[in-house]
């Protein structure tokens, strides 16, 4: 029932968007629209707004009955309402993170002190 409704106000949508986009502009817009064209004249301005307010009231209708239907205790969950399920976990190896380039845990050059005071370092002393 709630998918009928819902096909019955998705067009009452479109048919709205139409009928206002056929009525003819008042001025404004930048002197766009308002000339000759597919309906002129007195009566189809009458007939234009008489459909359009048919319209508006059939699609607020529908609305209406959509949101009364929604908030009914007992009702059918909708897809918004069902949870996700979660993926199963996979036995299989544990990945261990790639070893660090260089071998040493920093971006610094490594400088091993020599018990004899001296330093033997990656990097060149000057002298």
């Amino acid at each position: 029932m709630a998918t009928v409704i819902l096909i019955i106000h998705i067009m009452l949508a479109l048919g709205l968007i139409a009928v206002v986009l056929l009525q003819r502009s008042e001025g404004g817009a930048l002197g766009i629209g308002g000339g000759g064209g597919f309906m002129t004249g007195r009566g189809a301005g009458n007939f234009l707004t008489r459909v359009t307010a048919g319209l508006a009231t059939a699609f607020f209708a529908t609305s209406l009955i959509l949101s009364i239907m929604a908030a009914q205790p007992g009702r059918q969950p909708s897809l918004l309402d069902t949870p996700i399920p979660a993926a199963p976990a996979r036995p299989g190896p544990q990945q261990q993170p790639p070893p660090a380039p260089g071998g040493g845990g920093g971006t610094l050059p490594q400088i091993n002190l020599t018990p004899g005071g001296g330093t033997d370092s990656k990097i060149p002393q000057s002298k």
